[in-house]
């Protein structure tokens, strides 16, 4: 353990040139494409539809609100069928996507909130920009400025927010709809983009441009979580609570539609210990928890086929551009499964199933449960979508620091519990997967 420990800090790669959406082929012009994003809390579907097919991606997002801002969800079918019938408006270089509600609950149950009482305009985690007035909070403004307990356990709680947030991870632009007040407002901090398509969208549609919400601080907001992340984003404003407006927004629309090179920057990468990061890796590697969680990458991107991989100290993340437009697009690579055949971290006994239920979350799918610290940090940082299942019990076993601690595998991470402070710790699967590369190498190239 202790030499491959210290391997672990040389890697041999090969650099990658800054990531660009891989061209596809275009469908032809009176297609569109229906699909589901994933599930609310409730089990209802989240459609996404979706018109062009090119490199800058705007997503449309209407109702996160539900039952009363149901217009917004009527305004975002009104677009759908516009666009069904006249195609040509999506011009080559844009594919647009249009979620007619992301709150489907709040919708059927006729209120606000998610079905476990949360606002999802007001969970995102806003904390990432250099505006700290807009940081989440679980006490939060409201409608009409009312005071709430309603920000969420923790930012990016809601699984609604989490599946948002995957797919807005390649996207150059995000328009969230919302109702009533009759203007159009750009994320909170100085983002150019999100200011220049702000002006254009509001100036078309008729409404007043705002540079800010006026009557409260919006804490947790999407715009703000997205332009923290770099896409232009906007919030337009319904002049009522009633009707759609649909002539008024599908002119704010197509005059983002006609300036895209203006309006819809491509994704940028990130440089983190002199490292350039693909944009969407990057917005990832932010997102989800940056150097503390993450550490600082090991080398550069390298690619293979539809995939761009890059190592990181305690994960290697993953583009699939198979998975383009999903969930998936990004991910972290299952290196908690390898580790796990390995027997990496401890014998055989780790990893029999759990038969007695107990008092924890089980797992059917591979018979372990989550328990205690590992459950909280596990539902926090990131649940399935980044760490997968739990792959053995909880067991006490020396790790990459030469501590004994109690560990579990998981099928993209291995947690490790660090009882000096409390906290809950990603093992450095990054490292120890260089490691093992340049200890295959030939003698040739270790001798170097």
């Amino acid at each position: 353990m202790l030499i491959v420990t210290t391997l672990w800090l040389t890697v041999l790669t090969s650099p990658l040139l800054a990531w660009q959406p891989l061209p596809q082929a275009a469908p032809p012009q009176q297609s569109e494409r229906r699909f589901v994003l994933g599930l609310s809390a409730q089990g209802r579907p989240i459609e996404v539809v979706q018109f062009g097919n090119g490199p800058r991606k705007l997503v449309v997002v209407g109702n996160a609100h539900g039952g009363p801002e149901a217009n917004t969800y009527r305004l975002t079918n009104e677009l759908i069928g516009h666009l069904a019938a006249n195609p040509e408006l999506v011009p080559p270089s844009v594919r647009l996507f249009l979620i007619p509600s992301l709150n489907p609950d709040g919708l059927a149950l006729g209120w606000r909130f998610d079905a476990a009482g949360v606002d999802l305009n007001r969970n995102m985690n806003t904390n990432l920009d250099a505006c700290p007035d807009n940081d989440w909070s679980q006490t939060v403004f409201g409608a009409y400025g009312l005071i709430a307990e309603t920000g969420g356990p923790y930012p990016d709680s809601q699984v609604e927010v989490r599946l948002l947030r995957a797919f807005l991870l390649d996207a150059a632009g995000a328009i969230f709809l919302h109702s009533n007040a009759g203007l159009v407002f750009p994320a909170t901090c100085e983002h150019a983009p999100s200011i220049a398509m702000a002006e254009r969208y509001a100036s078309a549609a008729g409404y007043l441009y705002s540079r800010y919400w006026p009557l409260y601080a919006i804490t947790g907001g999407m715009h703000d979580w997205a332009g923290s992340m770099g896409l232009a984003a906007i919030t337009p404003e319904l002049i009522t609570g009633t009707d759609s407006e649909f002539p008024q927004n599908l002119a704010g629309l197509l005059a983002v539609l006609e300036d895209p090179a203006k309006l819809l920057p491509l994704p940028e990468d990130g440089e983190v210990a002199g490292e350039t990061i693909p944009a969407p890796i990057y917005r990832y590697w932010r997102a989800l928890g940056g150097e503390a969680q993450f550490g600082v990458p090991q080398g550069p991107a390298q690619q293979t086929g539809d995939q761009i991989r890059q190592r990181f100290a305690t994960v290697e993340l993953v583009i699939d551009n198979e998975q383009r437009d999903t969930i998936w697009f990004v991910q972290p690579a299952p290196l908690g499964s390898r580790a796990a055949t390995s027997r990496a971290y401890g014998g055989s006994a780790a990893l029999v199933p759990l038969t007695e239920p107990g008092d924890a979350l089980i797992f059917p799918e591979t018979g372990h449960r989550l328990r205690d610290a590992f459950r909280a940090f596990w539902q926090r940082e990131g649940g399935l979508m980044a760490f997968g299942l739990p792959l053995s019990e909880e067991f006490r076993t020396l790790t990459a620091d030469g501590q004994a601690r109690t560990i579990q595998y998981f099928e993209r991470a291995i947690f490790a519990y660090a009882a000096e402070d409390g906290s809950v710790r990603l093992e450095p699967l990054g490292l120890r997967e260089a490691a093992l590369e340049h200890l295959a190498l030939p003698a040739r190239h270790m001798a170097r």
